[in-house]
């Protein structure tokens, strides 16, 4: 026990308290990046696409983390965005609602797919529905998207979380020898000011690449 925890008998408690959260954080951070490379599949597999799958960096700062998945969510997003124009264009407008509304009937599916193979390359009613859902479902990659940027930038927290995949003994280490009691508060405070942002964006993102990929293995079996 250190002196300032006689001074100061909860500090403990809240040293246990930012543990348990940092480590809540980063899990949540890990099951963002897995679920990006079970879409990173999907999409290579039916779209013909040659994205990298992304990895956390345990030494790596935040900042350099989300700005891996903030990178890759781009590359994303400009893809279907791409493939999405092209389909707007060469649609007829009632048909690009079918496809966004999964309603498509057979014959609407031989001509949407002959566009899309002029787009993409392939003409499956596999990859015809995954566009469909990606496109409909692009504003939840924007929202993961636009979450990660505010944490990578430090406008939801800072003090704690800037270190939070350095390590928790990282976190401890700035803290002591300081007022500690003050510090730890503070950190305790940005951490639930991020996860009330961070946690609900990410459990609606992680659902709809879920959604996405039994959707898809549905059709494929």
């Amino acid at each position: 026990m250190g002196w300032s925890d006689y001074f100061y008998p909860d500090n403990p408690k809240r040293r246990e308290e930012l543990i348990r959260k940092s480590q809540e954080f980063k899990d949540l951070m890990k099951s963002n990046f897995y679920a990006t490379n079970q879409l990173i599949d999907v999409m290579n597999k039916h779209l013909s696409c040659s994205f990298q799958h992304i990895k956390i960096t345990e030494g790596s700062s935040l900042h350099d983390n989300c700005n891996v998945m903030i990178e890759c969510m781009h590359k994303i997003q400009a893809e279907i965005e791409k493939i999405d124009k092209e389909l707007k264009e060469k649609l007829e407008p009632t048909l690009y609602e079918k496809l966004l509304s999964l309603s498509l009937l057979p014959e609407d599916f031989k001509v949407v797919s002959k566009v899309l193979e002029g787009v993409c390359g392939v003409a499956t009613v596999v990859s015809t529905t995954l566009v469909g859902l990606l496109i409909h479902k692009g504003v939840i990659l924007g929202n993961i998207t636009s979450t990660f940027a505010k944490i990578g930038a430090g406008t939801l927290a800072c003090f704690g979380l800037a270190v939070v995949f350095m390590g928790i003994d990282m976190i401890v280490e700035a803290i002591l020898g300081s007022i500690e009691r003050d510090n730890l508060e503070k950190a305790l405070k940005e951490y639930d000011e991020a996860l009330s942002e961070f946690e609900p964006a990410s459990i609606e993102y992680q659902y709809n690449i879920t959604y996405v990929k039994v959707k898809i293995e549905g059709i494929s079996k």
